[in-house]
């Protein structure tokens, strides 16, 4: 094997392959980057076009991503994958040579030159194929609606259900949602299904699809593969595949229907900020009030205790009550108001220790945030 390339364009690809591998691993070889390399079609050995492959995986996902090449010699090597990309980050800018030579895959550059040891190939496993191609979505939309569910996804691993993030198809609509029992938050986006009448209902880790959805990029069409056991996302010579979670998460509509709530409707970015400045006393999980009037059309927001306590007033109109206190957990509370793009936010309250359903205003299917409201204690 011998090959040519930016260096640039390596270390992306190294970067982007090594994300899925594990820290620590009792099988040697899954900490390894397969590099596989081809000629251009109709040209042999000597040739300058070709194709670099760069593979890894671990127990729970796989990534495989392809890269231009000037390939001189094709083969296939195993090296230790963040070895590698830790060279690959020091290596001086501009075209970089990869060679194997006996036992040694080399890289070097400007100079500059690295030696590694290769890993067996016949003790590296099989990729796991792309399941069905189930459809495409665009990939910024695809991006954002995953960062706005995955902040309420839980981090408890004892209860894996509910580290995980439900993708849900039917027809031309994915809805993406996830809860860790006190926030509960739900995306829907359109899609394009590559059959009529396509429908899924998995549950995939929080923390896996939100390094994907990051990964992927922010252009074009993304394509969503899944059959009973895994889910497969390609896109721009990209594909990644992970092992869904077993079991499901409780379903959102009752919990997000409401009965007769009070609306409050106010400025998203200046509650944001507000929320920010005032829980620098909340000590702990000590919540964060906000009082809602109506006649001074206004909310109070107050937090912390005896001498440490933060205040701050701000326009707000509220509709259906005269007025109405509640708290929420301020880090809560932030993801929340940060998940959100919209100018304006409408919050439905049903009083203290309630829940409370957060929306932008955007549609009623767009993106919607619900928490669970504390009981407010005296500031």
């Amino acid at each position: 094997m011998e090959f040519r390339i930016e260096r640039s364009v390596l270390t992306e690809a190294v970067s982007w392959a090594a994300r899925v591998l594990p820290v620590r691993s009792p099988v040697p070889v899954l900490g390894g980057l397969l590099l596989d390399t081809e000629a251009g079609a109709g040209h042999g050995s000597g040739s300058g076009a070709g194709r670099l492959r760069i593979s890894g995986l671990d127990y729970e996902a796989s990534a495989r991503i392809d890269v231009a090449a000037e390939v001189l010699r094709p083969g296939r090597v195993l090296v230790m994958g963040r070895r590698l990309l830790d060279i690959c980050k020091v290596l001086p800018e501009g075209p970089v040579e990869c060679a194997v030579e006996g036992s040694r895959f080399t890289v070097s550059g400007d100079g500059a030159r690295f030696g590694l040891s290769v890993l067996p190939l016949d003790d590296y496993p099989a990729l796991p194929p792309l399941p069905r191609v189930r459809g495409a979505v665009d990939a910024e939309l695809f991006g954002a609606a995953v960062a706005d569910v995955a902040v309420a996804a839980g981090r408890d691993d004892t209860l894996p259900v509910l580290t995980g993030i439900r993708l849900s198809l039917d027809g031309d609509t994915m809805t993406l949602a996830a809860t860790d029992r006190y926030r509960f938050a739900v995306r829907t986006v359109p899609w394009k299904a590559t059959a009529p009448g396509e429908s899924a209902d998995v549950l995939v880790s929080a923390r896996r699809l939100t390094e994907i959805a990051r990964s992927l990029g922010r252009s074009g069409l993304v394509s969503l593969a899944l059959d009973t056991g895994s889910a497969g996302f390609e896109h721009a010579g990209m594909r990644t595949t992970v092992r869904l979670l077993e079991g499901r998460l409780p379903r959102h509509e009752k919990l997000f229907a409401l009965e007769d709530p009070a609306v409050a409707v106010v400025d998203r970015a200046r509650l944001a900020e507000a929320v920010k400045r005032v829980s620098v006393v909340a000590d702990g999980d000590s919540p964060v009030q906000m009082t809602f009037s109506r006649a001074d059309a206004s909310v109070a927001l107050r937090a912390g205790y005896e001498d440490d306590v933060a205040s701050q007033r701000l326009p707000a109109a509220l509709e259906g009550a005269e007025e109405l206190t509640v708290a929420f957990n301020p880090a809560y509370l932030a993801d929340a108001l940060a998940s959100f793009a919209g100018p304006a936010l409408r919050i439905q309250l049903l009083g203290a220790g309630q829940r409370a359903l957060i929306t932008d205003g955007a549609g009623p299917d767009a993106h919607r945030h619900l928490l669970m409201s504390v009981r407010p204690q005296l500031v």
